[in-house]
């Protein structure tokens, strides 16, 4: 017997979107995903349900290759906003840092991570709407989170890069 999923109707994703922040709420991040897809497959440009599905993708990061790095990023890349795209594509490099430095990864990938964070912050704080300083908050946060890396760790794991060989630099 041959399975398919159920069409959800566009009349009900302001309550499907509810429960979507509901589940993200409770951390049951994958049935928030789940939810989000529906919206999507009703309304494929829906941006509450590309932002939420990115954000539910990112909450399940934990430091893992197999994280859906990319599946994050091309939601937040579909964003109509200038500013949104880059705060969430910020978010997505802060969670990804969070989830490394979770797992215990080396002090490198984590600063990388946050570098990047922080860019994206910086270039959502040029087109921000005025009064919303949530991407000035995030690249505060990432600041504290970086200076919170013993610079023990991050001399030593620089040293050990710079000896490796030049393929591994790049």
């Amino acid at each position: 017997m041959q399975r398919e999923f159920k069409t959800i109707s566009k009349n009900s994703i302001p309550e499907a979107l509810a429960k979507v922040q509901h589940y993200r709420y409770l951390n049951q991040a994958e049935e928030a995903e789940s939810i989000c897809r529906d919206i999507l497959a009703v309304d494929p440009e829906h941006q509450m349900a590309l932002r939420l599905l990115g954000l539910a993708i990112t909450d399940q990061f934990t430091g893992a290759m197999a994280d859906r790095h990319s599946e994050a990023r091309s939601c937040f890349e579909k964003l109509g906003s200038a500013y949104e795209r880059a705060y969430y594509l910020g978010i997505l490099h802060e969670r990804h840092a969070k989830a490394q430095m979770r797992a215990g990864h080396m002090a490198h990938s984590m600063l990388a991570s946050f570098q990047r964070a922080m860019e994206y912050f910086d270039e959502a704080e040029k087109v921000r709407p005025a009064g919303n300083d949530d991407a000035l908050l995030r690249w505060n946060r990432c600041l504290r989170l970086m200076q919170s890396i013993p610079e023990g760790a991050q001399e030593k794991e620089e040293f050990e890069f710079s000896d490796a060989p030049p393929l591994l630099r790049d």
